[in-house]
């Protein structure tokens, strides 16, 4: 029979999507005071200026009273029903004669993580129950449809790294656009070129994750670009952590998990929502859960391959205290039913400096093993080609000469040398007396030469004596 908790979990899944929604937060709305300088929107007395130069697609909502309205050469406005501008010489309250400029919106990009909310549903994204995601994460992932805000227009720079940017779907003032043609048809209306600018385009149609253990993001080709406009804030913990995919350190843990192919990462993520994030004690504890592709290096500096594993990023903003209490439970309930959550080994490392599990093991055990199998592979192909005379071992240099020790100048050699006493055998050859030289003119004659042999004549010998005189 199922509990309660297993009950909740059905229920969760069934309208748990196979990719998450992405909605862009800024927009480029006459009524939004933050899109004027001073944040104030023009009134009946103020002249609304917008650069003559600038592009953009306006959208408004309601009707407006302005003095002056001064638009841009390449512009539009999106008028919703029974919206428009108007004069009018009644005075509003707090209205002030004054010319309101509208800000240049070129400076927001697509690859700033800070400007993306993140949901499970659409229906979360309206009651803002929003998802906590690595920088990387918090842009739209390939599998992932973005949504801009029905009553709203926008203006984003597109550039990346690449030269497309995919996504699963698009929503622009309430349409989904699933298919690529008519997407790109859309691209090209003049609404279309003021929403969407940039060294790259963006494109519809990429296919569902299909995998249920998660599927990587893919943003990790952009990460220079999204962590450029990123501004980390100063950490006050021990020892700040570095998930990956982000470009700050953080005050919490990391929960890294080892699964086999029954793993499902939906189901683990509500799991995770429901058994603890809860409870009153973890409300200001955020987490977020992806699978990564984690380089293993042998000896901490050498690639030798990647591995996919489960990172569940838990932080809070006390100094991280929350977040490793939290962390210690989800490692013990990994622990507890691994086997049926498809979980092979969980650990964990935390900011304040205490670790759990043997989090990264398994990677440097392969890693040491495949080290140790390539060294042994090179030592014995290096036998055989040696044997086979293939490869021929280079001898060695001679040894350098020593004679620069007394040939050196003084100087090169930091000061005048202690050359010790002398030696009247060496070094002085005038303390010698000449000896004659043992090959002579004389000497080298008495060598004689035949067909078949050589001899030499001995010089002691006397070729007139023929006997010997005792």
């Amino acid at each position: 029979m199922l509990t309660t908790v297993d009950m909740l979990l059905f229920l969760c899944l069934i309208c748990t999507a196979d990719a998450l929604y992405k909605q862009w937060i800024p927009d480029t709305n006459f009524e939004n005071g933050t899109n004027w300088d001073g944040g104030v929107v023009p009134c009946g007395k103020s002249v609304a200026d917008f650069a003559a130069e600038s592009k953009v697609s306006v959208f408004v909502e309601t009707a407006h009273a302005v003095k002056e309205l001064r638009l841009p050469i390449f512009g539009e406005f999106i008028l919703n029903s029974g919206a428009g501008f108007f004069v009018s010489n009644e005075n509003e309250p707090g209205c002030e004669s004054s010319t309101i400029k509208f800000k240049n919106p070129d400076s927001l990009k697509w690859f700033d993580p800070t400007l993306w909310q993140s949901a499970t549903t659409q229906d979360d994204l309206l009651n803002k129950n929003f998802l906590f995601s690595v920088h990387e994460e918090s842009i739209p992932c390939k599998y992932d449809h973005v949504v801009f805000k029905a009553s709203s227009s926008f203006r984003v720079d597109t550039s990346s790294d690449q030269g497309q940017i995919p996504v699963n779907s698009v929503s622009i003032f309430g349409k989904k656009f699933q298919d690529g043609s008519e997407f790109s048809q859309y691209l090209q209306t003049q609404t279309g070129q003021l929403q969407f600018y940039g060294s790259s385009s963006v494109t519809v149609g990429a296919p569902s994750c299909e995998d249920p253990t998660g599927c990587d993001c893919g943003n990790s080709a952009n990460h220079r670009r999204i962590c450029s406009a990123v501004t980390c804030s100063p950490t006050s913990c021990r020892k700040p952590l570095l998930p990956m995919g982000h470009c700050c350190k953080v005050c919490g843990a990391i929960v890294n998990i080892q699964y086999a192919q029954n793993f499902q990462l939906e189901t683990y993520r509500q799991r995770i929502q429901h058994l603890f994030l809860a409870l009153s004690q973890y409300k200001s504890v955020q987490v977020g859960m992806s699978k990564v592709i984690k380089p293993l290096r042998l000896m901490e500096f050498i690639p030798f391959g990647s591995q996919a594993e489960i990172q569940i990023v838990v932080v809070d903003k006390d100094k991280g205290f929350q977040a490793e209490a939290l962390a210690k439970e989800i490692v013990k309930d990994a622990n507890s039913h691994g086997s049926n959550l498809g979980i092979v080994e969980a650990g964990f490392q935390a900011s304040s400096g205490n670790n759990s599990g043997q989090s990264g093991n398994a990677g440097m055990i392969v890693g040491v093993i495949f080290g140790v199998l390539i060294m042994l592979t090179l030592i014995t192909t290096l036998v055989v080609l040696v044997n086979k005379r293939v490869v021929h071992i280079p001898s060695l240099p001679p040894m350098p000469s020593m004679n620069w020790l007394r040939r050196g100048s003084d100087h090169d050699l930091g000061g005048p040398l202690d050359l010790g006493f002398d030696n009247p055998m060496f070094d002085k050859p005038t303390v010698l007396p000449e000896l004659p030289s043992l090959y002579t003119p004389e000497i080298n004659m008495s060598i004689s030469m035949g067909q078949s042999q050589v001899h030499f004549v001995n010089p002691v010998y006397d070729e007139k004596e023929t006997d010997f005189n005792a």
